[in-house]
């Protein structure tokens, strides 16, 4: 069967900045940027419009410091090399919004599951940096279940196990990469792994927490609290079903943390309360778990169409983790049993989802396919469009879908699916169902490439569980 092989073009050695165009951050908390950009090293980097209370390192490419007043701020950002320079515009707002693009990042399950330990998790963030993920905009490093260990007095917060004996230790070691660290609880008493979850049977009257539904002391305040004064950045809450109050109870706890903590909900939500899902956390798990195999992918993927309604800047529908690489659930590790086609629409169809980008493989041991995957800048920018729309099903006809999505520009990422098991076929998008008239441009976003200007209509041959990736702009921008 044939099958795409690696269509990501090599960076140039001229400077590219990468990744999000708009930045949101809390007033008064900490505040952590790193300017994702490609190209030769060493470089410089500058950033023209930086507001009151931030400051950058030139040689990182790190913006650090805290605003302390609400308001939007223009500012020019600017890489440099001996082969030349660029600049890009980023937009920071400062109010009660932060996730306004997709988290993009690692998490330890789908490769160490049970047996993560603080060295993996140090080694995914320096594979992190020196694969070059980093410069694309990946930027989460985040700890799944089984780093739990007890709740210790005076505060009963729980603490990291001995696998994890200094979480504040490795936060920093994580911020010091200009990266972010992730962490994951549950409200149940124990995790779907057996470790200590967010709440215990206590009556210690100095633990100023009441008791929650499922009967025991509920400790949401003291542990946000903790994993603020950790540094911590992001957090995975899972339970099933997830429901309003104890999803509202983490949210509020995290927001008077003092530090902004990116929300996630697993692991599976209701439809029916995604517009509650909505205000209260910046992701939720629109499905059961994902696994490498083209049925999962396929049955999960493209029955999010009844979700986009619900995703904007802030709070993103969550299919779950990408299952490329060499994957495993731990401590075993296999190649993804995806083939390289159906690799290719995994991580197109997540980026024209707008879903959170979470890569569960060992970056440690990344091959140039994977890096591929995970590196091409045109290919992560419809993910990150600041508009922050989710594509829909465009057109169907038999096996072959076409999934659209709106840009900020005006153009429209576009999908053609091939969900044949047997053979490739010819997959057509016609402009008007993407809203667009007469002759439009079309850029192939994997290979990097104009395919030329088309009237009304473009088609091309999509391989078996393949895809073909293009940006569609309007005449007036051909």
């Amino acid at each position: 069967m044939e099958q795409y092989g690696i269509l990501t073009p090599k960076p140039p050695p001229q400077p590219r900045i990468n990744g999000a165009r708009v930045f949101g951050v809390r007033p008064g908390r900490p505040f952590l940027f790193r300017i994702p950009a490609t190209g030769d090293l060493p470089m410089a980097f500058a950033a023209k419009g930086l507001p009151a209370g931030l400051a950058l390192d030139e040689k990182t490419g790190c913006i650090t410091g805290v605003i302390e007043n609400e308001g939007e701020h223009a500012v020019t950002l600017a890489a440099r090399n001996a082969a030349g320079a660029a600049e890009r515009p980023l937009k920071i707002v400062v109010g009660g919004r932060i996730a306004l693009t997709p988290p993009m990042g690692w998490n330890s399950w789908n490769c160490w599951a049970e047996s993560v330990d603080e060295a993996q998790v140090r080694a995914a963030a320096d594979a992190m940096v020196s694969t070059g993920l980093a410069r694309h905009g990946w930027t989460y490093i985040n700890i799944d279940d089984c780093w739990q260990g007890k709740r210790v007095p005076p505060g009963y917060a729980l603490q990291g196990k001995e696998r994890f004996p200094d979480m504040k230790a490795l936060a920093g070691y994580v911020h010091g990469l200009g990266l972010k660290l992730g962490i994951y609880s549950t409200p149940w008493k124990t995790s779907y792994a057996g470790y200590p979850g967010g709440s215990a049977d206590t009556d210690d009257g100095r633990v100023l927490e009441k008791r929650n539904s499922f009967g025991a002391v509920a400790f949401h305040r003291v542990d946000a609290r903790e994993w603020a004064e950790w540094g911590i950045d992001y957090l995975k809450y899972d339970w099933n079903p997830i429901d309003a109050e104890h999803a509202r109870a983490m949210a509020g706890a995290l927001k008077q943390s003092g530090r902004d903590i990116v929300y996630s909900l697993s692991n599976g939500a209701a439809l029916a309360g995604a517009g509650g899902w909505a205000e209260i956390a910046n992701a939720w798990r629109t499905g059961g778990d994902l696994n490498d195999s083209w049925e999962s992918v396929s049955g999960i993927g493209f029955d999010q169409d009844k979700w986009k309604a619900f995703a904007g800047p802030g709070h993103w529908n969550d299919p779950d983790m990408l299952v490329v690489g060499l994957v495993g659930w731990g401590p075993a590790l296999h190649p993804t049993r995806l083939t390289p086609s159906e690799q290719y629409a995994h991580v197109s169809l997540w980026c024209l989802l707008a879903a959170p980008l979470l890569v569960g493989c060992d970056l440690s041991r990344l091959d140039e396919f994977t890096l591929g995957l995970l590196s091409n800048d045109e290919v992560l920018e419809v993910n990150q469009d600041p508009l922050g729309r989710q594509a829909g099903r465009a057109s169907k006809d038999g096996a072959g879908e076409v999934w659209a999505k709106e840009m900020a520009d005006g153009s429209r990422a576009v999908g053609l699916f091939n969900r044949d098991d047997r053979e490739p076929r010819a997959v057509t998008v016609r402009f008007a169902d993407l809203g667009l008239r007469g002759k439009c441009r079309v850029r192939d976003l994997w290979r990097q490439k104009d395919l030329g200007v088309f009237a009304d209509n473009f088609e091309a041959t999509v391989l078996v569980h393949g895809v073909v990736l293009v940006r569609v702009f309007p005449q007036e921008q051909a």
